[in-house]
Parts: structure tokens; C-alpha cells; sequence
């Protein structure tokens, strides 16, 4: 499992293990926090093709879908 911080999310790098469209390489360009600083959205976007997708942070736990950093 990755150790996935909600504070340090913002500006994370990510790999995509199952790479679709070219899109391998994200980066967390913004995270939004409710008034108990727990994680309401995550944005992240592809590198390559600058698209923005919005998903839960709790996916990037897993290592089969997502490893940490740039790969």
C-alpha cells in the first residue's frame, strides 16, 4: 500500500500502472478540504496532455493502480 499523506497530496507526482491514451505520468494540481481537514476533492492532471481528472485520493493508495513519484 502507498503511504499517501492528505496534506502533502498537493503537487504529489504520480505513475498511472495501467496507462490509457499516453497518459502515465499525473501530478495533484489542487485538493480541497472541508471544515475537518478531510479531503472533499482531488484534482490531478496528465502530464503529456495537460487533462484534468477528478478522483478520490484513496485510489492513490493502491499500489496496483498507482505508484509514487515519476516512473
Amino acid at each position: 500500500m502507498n503511504q499517501v499523506n492528505p496534506k502533502a497530496l498537493l503537487h504529489s507526482k504520480w505513475t498511472k500502472v495501467d496507462v490509457r491514451n499516453k497518459e502515465k505520468h499525473f501530478a495533484v494540481i489542487d485538493v480541497t478540504f472541508d471544515e475537518n481537514q478531510r479531503v472533499t476533492e482531488c484534482i490531478i492532471e496528465a502530464v503529456i496532455s495537460g487533462n484534468e481528472y477528478s478522483i478520490n485520493w484513496r485510489d492513490l493508495k493502491s499500489p496496483s493502480n498507482w505508484k509514487i513519484g515519476w516512473q
